[in-house]
């Protein structure tokens, strides 16, 4: 008799978990349109895990991602990555200015931003299922310093990502 009780307790405990997670491209807390069409581009260009660029692109790049064993991230993620999934990082050695910027994913994953050494803490992120073509966004205050994108605890070993600054 405890047992069904108990699962039943856990489901509906977990039943709010699942009403969090918002569904559809206007569930996203701000516009997406540009970072949802850099993130689509089909002149995206193609990086592998460890890359370095002297800029921030124009538009969306796809990250080939590794098992996060072999990925070598610079700096151990903030959330340790699960197993089966991928990781990967792009240093950026000259941002454009000084400002904030919005880091995109087309899917699921945790996104890390290290500048000067230290983890960049989100100053805004949104993100919803059943949007095609973008899945989370991120809001960061960069400094006009090198830093790099840790992407993290993916189900694909390729993601796209947009770097673009915000309106």
């Amino acid at each position: 008799m405890r047992t069904p009780l108990h699962i039943t307790l856990m489901l509906l405990g977990a039943a709010p978990a699942w009403a969090d997670e918002p569904s559809g491209c206007d569930k996203f807390k701000w516009p997406i349109e540009r970072e949802r069409a850099a993130l689509t581009a089909p002149d995206r260009i193609k990086l592998t895990s460890g890359a370095e660029l002297a800029a921030l692109p124009p538009t969306g790049v796809t990250l080939g991602l590794r098992a996060p064993a072999e990925a070598k991230l610079p700096s151990p993620p903030e959330r340790a990555p699960k197993e089966g999934t991928f990781a990967g990082f792009a240093s950026f050695k000259n941002p454009p200015k000084a400002g904030v910027y919005t880091v995109s994913l087309s899917s699921g994953g945790w996104i890390d931003v290290v500048q000067g050494g230290n983890f960049l803490k989100p100053k805004a992120h949104s993100g919803a299922t059943d949007c095609d073509g973008i899945r989370k966004t991120m809001k960061f205050e960069l400094a006009a310093s090198p830093f790099v994108i840790q992407i993290s605890g993916t189900k694909e070993d390729l993601v796209s990502m947009a770097i673009l600054p915000s309106e």
